[in-house]
């Protein structure tokens, strides 16, 4: 088989639920998704800002001969041609635009979550000038209870982009993606990747996992994208562009189904006789206390609330309406508060609300 996986996230947060401040972000988002290149045919905010470049890590040397990267590529690859998931935008009729969509719904978000909303959007709206035409509230809407809904406007500005700058059609230049409204270092290569089989690191959380283990030892990799990281991704691409593009999304799926965070499954993986952390025992990690993520109780539940009840409304929402769905007013008024700074909600005349419409 040659699709392309899609990075596939292992835990999310419930409705609007996990924190909208860091999207694809390396770390946190674990995305679950690759699609095949295009050729063959997978936020603002994104990787957080690199830390200080930290010593170059290196591939450990197992004991039954040198953990090079080809042995590397061809172990890993191969294992992905067998156990890659039959997901949508790993299809050659997702096409760039079902690769993008799918990249923006995994952010942070389990591939079981999206499948449906996947399924209805690109239904409704098959192209970018399709939803570029409609105004930016239906999206949210559409956008249902895969939380994170900032990233609903963030697609529906880069479709209106591509139908301005690009006749309509998601750019195939690595730089033409990242100036896109919405896509930042993550989305663009990936898109790139996936979607056009090109050659780029494509650096989501379980990338970083299985690179953390497998060469430089650690169980899990730093709280943020680290310029060591990125180095060591592209000192690991393959030359040959189909090469990288399969090597991009096979490291992701690895990562997804076998390297997982909690309970990687040592005895599945490809590469566990060359893998550093396994070869030092496992030892257990030291760094930083790992973020974790809260959602009952938090605003993040109150404004997923919120927008639940104006989804679902047909005709702007008056405020004693929205009063009902949270008990304490003080944090309810925050809430709401930061749903319109955040245009996810357009208050009008007379104390009542709607999803944007512009």
């Amino acid at each position: 088989m040659t699709a392309t996986p899609a990075p596939s996230v292992e835990a999310s947060q419930p409705a609007e639920c996990a924190p909208e401040s860091a999207e694809h972000a390396p770390q946190t988002p674990q995305p679950a998704h690759p699609p095949r290149p295009a050729a063959a045919a997978r936020a603002a905010t994104e990787p957080p800002a690199a830390e200080p470049p930290a010593a170059e890590p290196h591939i450990a040397a197992p004991a039954d001969g040198p953990a090079s990267a080809a042995a590397l590529h061809t172990a890993v690859n191969a294992w992905f041609e067998t156990h890659a998931r039959d997901l949508p935008w790993r299809r050659p009729e997702a096409g760039p635009w079902g690769v993008m969509v799918s990249e923006f719904m995994l952010q942070q978000t389990p591939v079981n979550r999206v499948l449906p909303v996947y399924e209805q959007w690109l239904a409704r709206w098959p192209r970018p000038a399709d939803l570029a035409a409609e105004p930016p509230g239906e999206a949210v809407r559409a956008w249902g209870r895969l939380g994170y809904p900032r990233r609903a406007l963030r697609l529906h500005a880069a479709a209106s982009a591509i139908r301005e700058r690009h006749l309509g059609d998601v750019p195939r230049e690595h730089a033409q993606l990242l100036a896109l409204p919405g896509v930042g270092e993550y989305t663009a290569a990936a898109v790139a990747s996936f979607a056009y089989g090109q050659r780029h690191p494509v650096l989501d959380t379980n990338v970083r996992r299985v690179f953390a283990r497998a060469v430089t030892g650690k169980e899990y990799p730093p709280n943020a994208t680290t310029a060591a990281e990125r180095k060591l991704a592209r000192s690991l691409l393959p030359a040959d562009q189909a090469t990288a593009a399969r090597w991009a999304a096979a490291t992701m799926e690895l990562g997804a189904l076998v390297c997982t965070a909690r309970s990687p499954e040592c005895g599945r993986c490809p590469i566990a006789a060359r893998c550093a952390w396994k070869l030092a025992g496992s030892p257990a990690y030291e760094g930083p206390p790992r973020r974790g993520q809260t959602y009952a109780g938090t605003d993040r539940q109150v404004r997923g609330k919120l927008l639940a009840v104006l989804r679902e409304a047909t005709s702007p929402v008056p405020q004693a309406e929205l009063d009902q769905v949270w008990h304490e007013p003080v944090q309810r008024a925050r809430a709401l508060d930061g749903l319109v700074a955040d245009g996810l909600v357009e208050p009008l005349a007379g104390g009542v609300y709607r999803l944007p419409q512009t």
